[in-house]
């Protein structure tokens, strides 16, 4: 087992820190998930079942295999709930928790603890079932890197993000703001792929901006045309994303023939990004066709969350747990 570590709500310490963002407020989350939970009155139930004073120690107790995340997360949280709550982690964000283990412990006041309880597991179990299927589907890519887009719960779009960095996936743009992306919507507007491509570098020169250009390609011949474009210009272009090029067939495989033709058409000369019919199942033979990057909206937008509870009595917790085949 991993060394534990004891601290205070108040000490907070990050082993893989949440990636940055201009106008993200992270604590402000959390206070609006922990008003929205107390509304006007507070626990009404704590008030009136938990005497105020009594201390108690509870334990986090996995009750599936999976990836641990949000640990950080659940620390901001109880200092924000009670400074003076002790807390022992015996795992990190990022590592491996088997089903009944008792991976942490929070100690101090039973009613903070109990306050903070839900809102705590509602982040760690969204955030863990995240890393989870990112380590997996990471592990399945390689040598291509796994990432995850925009598709993130809204208000949440930091702490997904961080999620897939914890299982071992690299971040795409974090909004509209750091990036410039142009998909299919801009090319339409724009009159054809060509023009959305100088009107970005026309632009970028002006406003003498320094910053990662993507463009979407979907047909060998998108591609073709980007490739003559750049070769004759001073183009600002950094990636093209080859979107929909993974065929399914009616066997439940995939044919990546048109996406290994484009990667080759390519040649080196720009980072690749694969993208459509992305599953757990597909992701290796995709990996293996020369791309750079695939990118998966599943990692974010249909996260099966990692069942994680907190209980002052685990032995209890965990004969209902092995009854109920969960523990």
């Amino acid at each position: 087992m991993a060394a534990s570590a004891t601290q205070t709500a108040g000490e907070v310490s990050m082993a893989i820190k949440p990636p940055s963002h201009p106008t993200y407020d992270l604590k402000a989350v959390i206070k609006l998930a922990l008003a929205e939970d107390a509304g006007h009155t507070g626990d009404v139930t704590c008030l009136a079942t938990i005497p105020f004073d009594l201390e108690v120690e509870a334990y986090f107790l996995a009750k599936e295999d999976g990836i641990v995340a949000g640990i950080s997360l659940a620390d901001m949280i109880f200092e924000q709930v009670d400074p003076s709550l002790k807390i022992e982690w015996m795992r990190k964000d990022g590592d491996y928790v088997h089903k009944g283990l008792k991976f942490g412990k929070v100690s101090g006041n039973a009613h903070k603890i109990v306050v903070a309880e839900r809102v705590v597991l509602n982040f760690m179990q969204r955030m863990s079932g995240i890393a989870t299927l990112t380590k997996l589907m990471a592990d399945a890519a390689s040598p291509a890197r796994i990432l995850e887009t925009r598709k993130t719960a809204p208000g949440l779009r930091l702490v997904d993000k961080w999620a897939v960095l914890i299982g071992g996936g690299r971040n795409h743009r974090m909004g509209l703001f750091d990036m410039v992306m142009i998909k299919d919507n801009h090319i339409s507007a724009a009159g054809g792929i060509v023009n959305a491509i100088k009107s970005v570098d026309e632009y970028l020169k002006q406003k003498n901006l320094e910053m990662d250009v993507e463009v979407e390609t979907r047909t060998l011949e998108e591609v073709k045309e980007v490739l003559e474009y750049v070769s004759g210009s001073e183009s600002r272009l950094t990636r093209i994303m080859l979107d929909n090029m993974v065929v399914p067939l009616e066997n439940g495989d995939v044919d990546v023939t048109m996406l290994k033709h484009a990667v080759e058409l390519i040649n080196g000369r720009f980072e690749t990004e694969a993208s459509g019919n992305v599953t757990l199942e597909t992701v290796h033979k995709i990996g293996q066709s020369g791309v750079t990057f695939i990118s998966s909206g599943a990692l974010t937008h249909s996260v099966k969350a990692l069942d994680i509870s907190l209980k002052i009595d685990t032995e209890l917790a965990l004969e209902v747990g092995r009854r109920t085949k969960r523990a």
